[in-house]
C-alpha cells in the first residue's frame, strides 16, 4: 500500500498539475515561437523530432506512436513531403506499407531544431547547476513511470 504524502495542508495534486502543465504548454509555445522563421508548425516538427530518432516507420506505426489518427498524420506527411523534409517509401517486406523517411533537407531541418531546442533548454534551464538538472529529469522520469504505470480503476 502506497502512502500519502501531505506537507501542511499542500494540495500537491494541484499544486503539481497545474505546475506540469503550465510548463510545458510555455515550453511548446516558446518552442513554436522559436521555430516559427523556419516555417515549420508544432505537429510538423513533433512528427519529424520522432522520424529523427525513428526514420523509416511506417505511417500508421508513426501514427499509432504519436496518438494521431491516421487521417491527421497523413495530412501531416503531405505537408511536410511538399516542403521537401520527408518523403513516402515502400517497404522491401510489403509494398502496401508506406514508410516515411526523412529527406536530407529534412535532417538539417532537424539539425536546426537541434541547435535551436539546445540554446532555448539553456535559457530555461538557467540557475540550475548540473546535478540540479540531473535531478529534475531523473524525478520527472519518475514522474513519467509512474503515470505509465498508473492503474485508473484505483482511482
Amino acid at each position: 500500500m502506497t502512502e500519502k504524502v501531505a506537507t501542511h495542508g499542500e494540495n500537491w495534486d494541484q499544486r503539481l498539475g497545474f505546475l506540469m502543465h503550465d510548463v510545458s504548454r510555455l515550453r511548446r509555445k516558446v518552442f513554436d515561437e522559436v521555430m516559427k522563421p523556419e516555417g515549420i508548425t508544432r505537429s510538423q516538427w513533433w512528427v519529424m523530432a520522432h522520424l529523427s530518432r525513428h526514420d523509416g516507420m511506417s505511417q500508421s506505426d508513426l501514427a499509432d506512436v504519436l496518438d494521431l489518427g491516421r487521417a491527421a498524420l497523413g495530412g501531416l506527411v503531405d505537408r511536410l513531403e511538399a516542403l521537401g523534409f520527408v518523403r513516402r517509401g515502400a517497404d522491401d517486406q510489403d509494398r502496401r506499407t508506406k514508410l516515411v523517411l526523412l529527406t536530407p533537407e529534412g535532417r538539417a531541418m532537424i539539425e536546426r531544431m537541434r541547435v535551436k531546442s539546445d540554446v532555448m533548454s539553456e535559457a530555461i534551464l538557467q540557475g540550475l547547476n548540473a546535478e540540479q538538472r540531473h535531478q529534475l529529469a531523473d524525478m520527472l522520469g519518475i514522474v513519467k513511470r509512474n503515470l505509465l504505470a498508473f492503474d485508473t480503476s484505483r482511482a
